[in-house]
Protein backbone atom coordinates (compact mmCIF):
# COMPACT_ATOMS: atom_id res chain seq x y z
CA UNK A 1 0.00 0.00 0.00
CA UNK A 2 1.35 3.45 -0.42
CA UNK A 3 -0.51 6.70 1.21
CA UNK A 4 0.36 10.17 0.29
CA UNK A 5 -0.50 13.01 2.83
CA UNK A 6 -0.29 16.62 0.91
CA UNK A 7 0.26 19.15 3.90
CA UNK A 8 1.62 22.67 4.35
CA UNK A 9 3.38 21.27 7.96
CA UNK A 10 5.11 17.99 6.69
CA UNK A 11 7.57 18.12 9.98
CA UNK A 12 4.37 17.52 11.85
CA UNK A 13 4.28 13.79 10.38
CA UNK A 14 8.05 13.27 10.84
CA UNK A 15 7.64 11.47 14.38
CA UNK A 16 4.44 9.72 13.93
CA UNK A 17 6.13 7.61 10.88
CA UNK A 18 9.31 6.85 12.23
CA UNK A 19 8.49 4.35 14.52
CA UNK A 20 6.86 1.71 16.17
CA UNK A 21 4.37 -0.24 13.83
CA UNK A 22 4.72 2.58 11.14
CA UNK A 23 8.36 2.45 10.73
CA UNK A 24 8.58 -1.39 10.63
CA UNK A 25 5.26 -1.35 8.05
CA UNK A 26 7.56 0.59 5.75
CA UNK A 27 10.83 -1.42 6.27
CA UNK A 28 9.35 -4.61 5.26
CA UNK A 29 7.76 -2.96 2.44
CA UNK A 30 4.15 -3.10 3.20
CA UNK A 31 3.24 -0.10 3.08
CA UNK A 32 4.68 3.30 1.65
CA UNK A 33 4.08 6.68 3.43
CA UNK A 34 4.79 9.73 1.66
CA UNK A 35 4.88 13.13 2.81
CA UNK A 36 4.64 16.31 0.33
CA UNK A 37 4.75 19.68 1.07
CA UNK A 38 2.07 21.82 -0.17
CA UNK A 39 4.05 24.99 -0.56
CA UNK A 40 6.54 23.60 -3.17
CA UNK A 41 3.59 23.65 -5.46
CA UNK A 42 2.84 27.23 -4.93
CA UNK A 43 3.03 29.35 -8.08
CA UNK A 44 4.17 32.83 -6.55
CA UNK A 45 7.45 33.36 -5.01
CA UNK A 46 6.57 33.83 -1.54
CA UNK A 47 5.09 29.80 -1.64
CA UNK A 48 1.68 31.60 -0.41
CA UNK A 49 -0.86 28.48 -0.40
CA UNK A 50 -3.84 30.18 1.26
CA UNK A 51 -5.70 33.91 1.09
CA UNK A 52 -8.43 35.70 2.22
CA UNK A 53 -12.20 33.80 2.07
CA UNK A 54 -14.22 35.65 -0.70
CA UNK A 55 -17.13 37.11 0.68
CA UNK A 56 -15.46 38.13 3.98
CA UNK A 57 -15.06 36.85 6.80
CA UNK A 58 -12.46 35.64 9.56
CA UNK A 59 -9.65 33.54 8.11
CA UNK A 60 -7.55 31.83 5.56
CA UNK A 61 -8.70 29.48 3.15
CA UNK A 62 -6.17 27.36 1.38
CA UNK A 63 -6.02 27.69 -2.26
CA UNK A 64 -7.29 25.59 -5.01
CA UNK A 65 -4.31 25.54 -7.67
CA UNK A 66 -0.99 23.94 -4.98
CA UNK A 67 -3.67 21.24 -4.11
CA UNK A 68 -4.79 20.37 -7.58
CA UNK A 69 -0.91 20.65 -9.28
CA UNK A 70 -0.09 18.21 -6.53
CA UNK A 71 -3.07 16.02 -6.56
CA UNK A 72 -2.64 16.03 -10.52
CA UNK A 73 1.04 15.18 -10.73
CA UNK A 74 0.25 12.13 -7.82
CA UNK A 75 -2.48 11.16 -10.33
CA UNK A 76 -0.23 10.81 -13.63
CA UNK A 77 2.35 8.87 -11.78
CA UNK A 78 -0.22 6.09 -10.45
CA UNK A 79 -3.61 5.36 -9.92
CA UNK A 80 -5.37 5.74 -6.65
CA UNK A 81 -8.58 4.19 -5.00
CA UNK A 82 -9.29 7.19 -2.88
CA UNK A 83 -8.37 11.12 -2.21
CA UNK A 84 -9.09 11.75 1.51
CA UNK A 85 -9.90 14.80 3.00
CA UNK A 86 -9.79 14.87 6.68
CA UNK A 87 -12.25 17.60 7.75
CA UNK A 88 -14.68 17.85 11.26
CA UNK A 89 -17.94 17.53 8.82
CA UNK A 90 -16.67 14.57 7.11
CA UNK A 91 -18.08 10.59 8.33
CA UNK A 92 -16.47 9.54 11.52
CA UNK A 93 -14.01 7.51 11.50
CA UNK A 94 -14.52 3.94 12.86
CA UNK A 95 -13.09 0.89 12.59
CA UNK A 96 -15.57 -0.43 9.69
CA UNK A 97 -13.87 2.42 7.39
CA UNK A 98 -10.36 1.74 8.81
CA UNK A 99 -11.00 -2.07 7.28
CA UNK A 100 -12.35 -0.96 4.00
CA UNK A 101 -9.64 1.60 3.33
CA UNK A 102 -6.99 -0.96 4.69
CA UNK A 103 -8.02 -3.51 1.45
CA UNK A 104 -7.03 -0.77 -0.88
CA UNK A 105 -3.67 -0.34 -3.15
CA UNK A 106 -2.96 3.76 -2.89
CA UNK A 107 -4.76 6.67 -1.12
CA UNK A 108 -4.23 10.52 -1.39
CA UNK A 109 -5.25 12.51 2.07
CA UNK A 110 -5.59 16.09 2.43
CA UNK A 111 -4.68 18.06 5.33
CA UNK A 112 -6.42 21.10 5.87
CA UNK A 113 -5.22 24.18 7.70
CA UNK A 114 -6.36 28.00 8.73
CA UNK A 115 -10.39 28.21 8.19
CA UNK A 116 -10.50 25.48 5.04
CA UNK A 117 -9.54 24.76 2.23
CA UNK A 118 -10.83 25.97 -1.23
CA UNK A 119 -14.29 23.98 -1.97
CA UNK A 120 -13.49 23.19 -5.51
CA UNK A 121 -10.69 20.87 -4.40
CA UNK A 122 -13.70 19.13 -2.17
CA UNK A 123 -16.14 19.05 -5.09
CA UNK A 124 -13.91 17.87 -8.12
CA UNK A 125 -10.70 16.22 -6.32
CA UNK A 126 -12.20 14.67 -3.21
CA UNK A 127 -13.48 11.22 -3.14
CA UNK A 128 -14.11 10.54 0.62
CA UNK A 129 -14.46 13.21 3.65
CA UNK A 130 -13.16 11.65 7.00
CA UNK A 131 -13.41 12.86 10.49
CA UNK A 132 -12.02 11.91 13.47
CA UNK A 133 -14.66 13.43 16.08
CA UNK A 134 -17.11 16.14 16.62
CA UNK A 135 -14.06 18.70 17.29
CA UNK A 136 -11.89 20.95 15.71
CA UNK A 137 -8.21 20.66 15.24
CA UNK A 138 -5.80 23.18 13.98
CA UNK A 139 -4.83 21.38 10.88
CA UNK A 140 -5.22 17.79 9.40
CA UNK A 141 -1.80 16.34 10.53
CA UNK A 142 -2.79 14.94 13.51
CA UNK A 143 -6.01 13.76 11.70
CA UNK A 144 -4.23 12.33 8.81
CA UNK A 145 -1.88 10.19 11.50
CA UNK A 146 -4.51 8.55 13.49
CA UNK A 147 -6.25 7.39 10.02
CA UNK A 148 -2.78 6.01 8.43
CA UNK A 149 -2.19 4.00 12.00
CA UNK A 150 -5.22 2.78 12.23
CA UNK A 151 -5.63 1.62 8.80
CA UNK A 152 -1.79 0.23 8.17
CA UNK A 153 -1.85 -1.94 11.27
CA UNK A 154 -4.60 -3.79 9.53
CA UNK A 155 -2.26 -4.76 6.56
CA UNK A 156 -1.84 -8.83 6.86
CA UNK A 157 1.64 -9.07 7.93
CA UNK A 158 2.18 -5.85 9.93
CA UNK A 159 1.32 -7.23 13.01
CA UNK A 160 3.87 -10.14 14.24
CA UNK A 161 0.47 -11.33 15.53
CA UNK A 162 -2.20 -11.48 12.66
CA UNK A 163 -5.19 -12.50 14.65
CA UNK A 164 -4.57 -9.39 17.37
CA UNK A 165 -5.80 -6.60 15.18
CA UNK A 166 -9.36 -9.33 14.22
CA UNK A 167 -9.85 -9.00 18.30
CA UNK A 168 -9.78 -5.10 18.92
CA UNK A 169 -12.26 -3.29 20.36
CA UNK A 170 -14.75 -2.56 17.27
CA UNK A 171 -14.19 -5.53 15.37
CA UNK A 172 -17.33 -7.04 15.30
CA UNK A 173 -18.84 -4.13 17.01
CA UNK A 174 -18.08 -5.17 20.36
CA UNK A 175 -15.47 -3.08 22.80
CA UNK A 176 -12.52 -5.55 23.81
CA UNK A 177 -12.58 -7.71 26.84
CA UNK A 178 -10.77 -7.06 29.99
CA UNK A 179 -6.75 -8.31 29.65
CA UNK A 180 -4.18 -8.93 32.33
CA UNK A 181 -0.49 -10.21 32.27
CA UNK A 182 2.15 -11.35 35.00
CA UNK A 183 2.23 -11.68 37.33
CA UNK A 184 -0.76 -13.63 38.15
CA UNK A 185 -1.26 -11.52 41.73
CA UNK A 186 -0.08 -8.35 42.77
CA UNK A 187 -0.81 -6.50 45.94
CA UNK A 188 -3.98 -8.97 46.02
CA UNK A 189 -5.09 -8.17 42.99
CA UNK A 190 -5.69 -11.43 41.12
CA UNK A 191 -6.11 -12.51 37.44
CA UNK A 192 -9.30 -14.07 37.43
CA UNK A 193 -9.07 -17.88 37.64
CA UNK A 194 -10.26 -18.51 34.55
CA UNK A 195 -7.50 -16.62 32.20
CA UNK A 196 -5.12 -19.48 34.28
CA UNK A 197 -7.22 -22.37 33.61
CA UNK A 198 -5.87 -22.97 30.24
CA UNK A 199 -9.53 -24.35 29.08
CA UNK A 200 -9.40 -22.37 26.14
CA UNK A 201 -13.10 -22.63 24.99
CA UNK A 202 -14.25 -21.15 28.29
CA UNK A 203 -12.01 -18.68 27.89
CA UNK A 204 -13.37 -17.67 24.76
CA UNK A 205 -16.35 -17.43 26.07
CA UNK A 206 -15.55 -15.62 29.07
CA UNK A 207 -14.32 -13.00 27.07
CA UNK A 208 -17.00 -12.81 24.93
CA UNK A 209 -19.44 -12.01 27.89
CA UNK A 210 -16.96 -9.28 29.39
CA UNK A 211 -17.24 -7.80 25.85
CA UNK A 212 -20.67 -8.08 25.49
CA UNK A 213 -21.27 -6.18 29.29
CA UNK A 214 -18.23 -3.97 28.15
CA UNK A 215 -19.58 -2.70 25.64
CA UNK A 216 -24.10 -2.77 27.06
CA UNK A 217 -22.05 -0.30 29.59
CA UNK A 218 -20.23 2.11 27.91
CA UNK A 219 -21.15 1.95 24.77
CA UNK A 220 -24.75 0.81 24.62
CA UNK A 221 -25.49 2.79 20.87
CA UNK A 222 -22.75 -0.17 19.60
CA UNK A 223 -25.96 -2.88 20.10
CA UNK A 224 -28.40 -1.03 19.27
CA UNK A 225 -29.11 -2.65 15.81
Amino acid sequence: MRIDIITVLPQLLDSPFAHSILKRAQSKGLAEIVVHNLRDYSSNKHKTVDDYPYGGGSGMVMMVEPFVLCIEKLKAERDYDEVIFMTPDGEVLNQSICNQLSTQKNFIVLCGHYKGIDNRIREHFVTREISIGDYVLSGGELPAAILVDAVVRLIPGVLSDETSALSDSFQGDLLDAPVYTRPAEFRGWKVPDILLSGNTPEIEKWRYEQSLERTRTRRPDLLED
